[in-house]
This record gives structure tokens, C-alpha cells and sequence, in this order.
């Protein structure tokens, strides 16, 4: 069989790819490394529990609109996700006393904030009433390549106002609007956290356009959770790419990208089989696909630039718990995000981030129990050069000091702990093959809104990149819309 396009990894972003190709009548082959799909949005199962591996607030599941790419992705395949409405996307504990509750309804949380701010209810609802801007223009049109000249065209004419919308807030981050309607030092800390959860930078390092589509869509589309986990969606199109006469292999770890003439012709596996093709698509990091799977001496200038730019997140300490559904009051919420000095939000442990996805779905864990994943962003250097008693030591000490943190929220959370397992950043460079274990690229320092992300084709004739490296950026949805567009571009390249 003549391979249309082999994509090296099947993260939400190279199975959107992957899936939308087929889904034209493209033949496609995904090689995966490891023995599931879905990568930092696969999942693992532990003495009866069903723990997510990484994130499990999902946007992109709603039904209405273009925004809610994952349910599009699904249906381009023939199959669909059961997903729980999640009426809180986040409960916040911050410092000064600011507790409080971001609900599905717009209004609601509009006077949820205002009620801490009531000198600030004008500019805040200026602020998020421009996010809504940004995401009724996103929403009003078919989000495919910008790579492609004729659908840019297509576009244009039949949306010009919500193009020349999006145009404008291209360049712009989500802090320099804040500050034109906000003064107030703590909401403005407040607006670093709401892009700092999702984007792990500030809000004058977070574009506009992704600042837009969050804050908006979680009171459009909302937080759905998928039934089953989140590795369901992984799982749901692979079911679809099969349907559609793809194919994917496990265990199937690409360690290089071959070349002939300057284009990207196939790939070897580390058992040594070579596949050819005639496109190739990376969803592996931009840093372990030009520096590990080519030849680093030839890495493109562009993609020099690009690092300059762009530096490796950090990864997170992820601690994996079941507990006793006794220690969660009645009206807890599925995800939370702590801390406690303002001043420690971007460090080392400074921010905790909570899902407790069975109060959606209880059957994830055994009867009378709840899952709750704590994760908080660390750096692999912590970690490294250790022995293996060293490194046990320094995970079971740093997770006693994420529980008791969780204490303050949770009373009795370390006398009704029935399972933990903690995953480090070593865990998830060895098991997500992302070198350092990041999950992502974030600016160096200020740059235009979106306009130094790159889109899907490299400087490699044939090869392609797709995920979190690509426009527009980290999140699921982020993702699956950098795979809509990027086998769209393949296709118009192949003639589909």
C-alpha cells in the first residue's frame, strides 16, 4: 500500500490529522510508542481506579457552533463521545481571601468576580465582554489552515468582519487588554491566573485570540467531561480512523525521519523497518522532532528563530489519588486551583492544580471512593542525577507537602487516602516520549499575540508538524485544531 501521510505519534492532534485524512480517502498510518493512544491525554488504571494522565477540564465536546473541534473530529469518523456537563469550570482559592466560583453562566460569574471587586464592574465587564468579541468571530467560521490561500479567500468573503476581527487581535496579548479597563493590582493577578492554568504563562505573555476562545467557550460549549475518562477520545477516534481504512501500530517508536534530497520521504522504528511516504507529520515536540528525529546540524534557521523565541514549559509532579468519598463536602467541585501567595504563582509548587473528574462520573473509581489528581508545575533538572532511593525519597516528600496543602480544602484528605501514586517529570519524559516531560512551548518574553507561532509546514519539503508546538498553541482543543488544519493543508498538497 502507498502511504498517503504517516503521522509519528497519536496525541489529540496527530489523530485529528490522521482521522480527518482518512476521513478524504487518504491512506494513513499512525506508529505510536507507546501501547495506547492519546499521550498527556491517554489514561492508566490502578486497583480499580481510572486516573486521567494528565488534564481533565475538556473543552471542544459541546454541540453547537465551530469551536467544539473535538466533537467534530468524532463525527468526521462516524463515532461520538457521551460527555457530563460540568456546571463549575474552576473554583479558585487565592491569596487575600479570594474564593471564588467560575460558573457556566456568563452572568453568574460576572457577579461572582464582581462581588470581590466592586470598583472594578465596569472594566471587568469590558474585558471579558472583548474575550467574547474574539470568540463570536472564532465561532462563525470553519477553522481550517491558514497555510491555504484559497480557503483564507473563501473565508474572507463570507465572514469579512469576523476575519478583519481576528486580524486585529493577532498581534495583542490578553494583559494589554486587561490593563486598558482594569487598575486594580489584585484582579489583574486575578487575569494572570485565569490564562496562567491554561497557558502556564501570565496574561501579557497569553495571546488574545487563545485568551478569547477559553474564557468564552467555557460559557458557550462549556466544560464537558467525556464518559469513561479522557482517554476516550483517543480511544473513539482511533475507533474512527480504523472505520475509515487507517491504520495505527503501538510500540512502534519512530527514532528518525528520513530525507532524500531535503524532503521528508519515510521513517525508521528503533527495531530498524522503514516506512515511506508521501507526508510526513510529526506531533512529536518541535525539540525532539528537529533535534532528535533529524539530524541536529541541520536543523532550518526558521526553526532556530522559532527557539529563541519559544522555551520548553516546565513539566508538572502529578500525585494520582483515591479517597474515601467522605472527605469531600457536598458541594465540592470537580476542579480547583490553589495558592496561596501571588508571588509563587509561575515557581516550582507555587500553583496546584486539582481534578476530582468522579464527582462527574463515579465510575471511574470503586464504590465509595473519588480520584483526585493533583498536579503542579516542576522542572526535570530538579530531578535528575539521583539514585533511585534518592528519587523516592524526594517524591514521597514533595507529595506530602502537595497533601498537605490539600488538607486546608480537603480536611482529613491524609487520614482517608486509599491509593497514591506520583508521577514526576522523569514519568512523563519516558512515558509521553516529550522531551523534558514539557507540555509545551511558552514564550521566552513578550512577543506579538500569535504572530511568531508557527502553522504546520516546516522548511522540510514533506514534513509536517502538528500539536502543541503549532498555532494556535497547548489544550486540547488548541490541539485538534492545529490537526483540522494541518491535514487540511495535506490535502489540498496531495490533491484530495
Amino acid at each position: 500500500m502507498t502511504i498517503d501521510a504517516i503521522v509519528i505519534g497519536s496525541g489529540i492532534g496527530g489523530l485529528v490529522t490522521a482521522t480527518q485524512l482518512a476521513a478524504k480517502g487518504a491512506k494513513v498510518l499512525v506508529l505510536e510508542r507507546y501501547l495506547i493512544p492519546g499521550g498527556s491525554a491517554g489514561y492508566f488504571e490502578r486497583q480499580g481506579y481510572r486516573f486521567d494522565v494528565g488534564a481533565s477540564m475538556i473543552f471542544g465536546l459541546g454541540q453547537n457552533g465551530t469551536t467544539n473541534l473535538l466533537t467534530r473530529a468524532l463525527s468526521a469518523v462516524n463515532v461520538s463521545q457521551e460527555a457530563i456537563a460540568d456546571p463549575v469550570q474552576i473554583h479558585y482559592h487565592l491569596p487575600q481571601g479570594l474564593d471564588l466560583k467560575v460558573d457556566w453562566v456568563y452572568e453568574k460569574f460576572l457577579q461572582n468576580l464582581t462581588a470581590h471587586f466592586r470598583h472594578e464592574e465596569e472594566g471587568i465587564r469590558r474585558f471579558y465582554d472583548e474575550c467574547q468579541k474574539v470568540f463570536n468571530c472564532l465561532n462563525s467560521i470553519d477553522l481550517l489552515s491558514l497555510e491555504e490561500p484559497k480557503y483564507l479567500l473563501r473565508v474572507f468573503f463570507q465572514h469579512p468582519l469576523a476575519c478583519l476581527g481576528l486580524v486585529k487581535y493577532l498581534p495583542q496579548n490578553a494583559g494589554d487588554v486587561a490593563r486598558r479597563y482594569i487598575k486594580d493590582p489584585q484582579l489583574l493577578k486575578f487575569i494572570d491566573m485565569e490564562c496562567y492554568c491554561w497557558s502556564v504563562v501570565p496574561a501579557d505573555m497569553t495571546p488574545m485570540i487563545n485568551a478569547g476562545m477559553v474564557f468564552s467557550d467555557r460559557h458557550y460549549g462549556g466544560v464537558n467531561y467525556p464518559k469513561g475518562g479522557v482517554g476516550q477520545i483517543a480511544q473513539k477516534l482511533v475507533e474512527g480512523l480504523e472505520k475509515a481504512g487507517g491504520k495505527i501500530q503501538y510500540q512502534a517508536k519512530v527514532t528518525k525521519i528520513l530525507t532524500q534530497r531535503g524532503r521528508a520521504v519515510g521513517v525508521q522504528l528503533a527495531n530498524g523497518k522503514v516506512y515511506h511516504g508521501k507526508r510526513i507529520v510529526s506531533n512529536a515536540t518541535r525539540w525532539d522532532t528537529f533535534e532528535q528525529l533529524l539530524p541536529v546540524e541541520q536543523i532550518p534557521n526558521n526553526e532556530k528563530k522559532w527557539q529563541q523565541n519559544y522555551q520548553k514549559s516546565p513539566s508538572f509532579l502529578s500525585l494520582h489519588m483515591g479517597v474515601k468519598q467522605s472527605v469531600l463536602p457536598g458541594e465540592t467541585e470537580c476542579h480547583h486551583i490553589l495558592l496561596e501567595d501571588w508571588e509563587k504563582m509561575t515557581a516550582a509548587e507555587g500553583t496546584v492544580f486539582v481534578s476530582i473528574p468522579t464527582l462527574l462520573d463515579p465510575d471511574l473509581a470503586p464504590t465509595g471512593y473519588h480520584i483526585i489528581h493533583a498536579f503542579t508545575p516542576h522542572w526535570i533538572d530538579d530531578w535528575q542525577k539521583l539514585s533511585s532511593t534518592e528519587y523516592e525519597v524526594k517524591k514521597e516528600e514533595a507529595a506530602w507537602r502537595i497533601i498537605d496543602r490539600l488538607e486546608k480544602i480537603f480536611p482529613g484528605l491524609d487520614a482517608e487516602l486509599d491509593y497514591l501514586e506520583v508521577a514526576t517529570p522523569r514519568t512523563h519524559r519516558r512515558f509521553l516520549g516529550r522531551e523534558d516531560g514539557t507540555y509545551g512551548p511558552i514564550p521566552r518574553r513578550k512577543l506579538q499575540g500569535l504572530l511568531k507561532m508557527p502553522f504546520n509546514r516546516t522548511a522540510i519539503r514533506g514534513l509536517y508538524c502538528v500539536g502543541d508546538s503549532t498555532f494556535p498553541g497547548q489544550g486540547l482543543n488548541a490541539v485538534a485544531f492545529s490537526g483540522f488544519a494541518c491535514a487540511h493543508r495535506i490535502a489540498v498538497d496531495l490533491g484530495l
